[in-house]
């Protein structure tokens, strides 16, 4: 089939919940628009872009290295991204990922 040289831009569903909207202005519900790029869009350059460019405050209570902290959920259209290859899950157009902290306190 045919191949452009770029992805397409990839239109995203970010939702964020137990306590994580609060790194993001109290916002849960973000659509977002990752620019095309030569590369695919993975989870890991998701997270670099969601930091440069969603988080508001303490991206250390979000973002541990290059991974999410320990304690944030990560589902991808519904599943456990523990099932989808983590971060070198590719991103595909109209993908729904959710982050939820499962810590509470602090």
């Amino acid at each position: 089939g045919y191949r452009a040289n770029m992805a397409a831009p990839i239109d995203l569903h970010l939702e964020f919940g137990g306590g994580a909207e609060l790194l993001f202005g109290g916002v849960k519900d973000h659509q977002v628009q990752l620019p095309n790029q030569a590369e695919p869009w993975d989870i890991r350059q998701l997270l670099v872009w969601i930091k440069r460019n969603l988080l508001k405050e303490r991206p250390e209570l979000f973002i541990q290295g290059d991974t999410v902290r320990p304690g944030i959920l990560v589902l991808i259209n519904d599943a456990d991204w523990e099932l989808m290859g983590e971060l070198d899950y590719q991103l595909q157009d109209k993908d729904n990922l959710v982050f939820i902290s499962t810590l509470h306190g602090g």
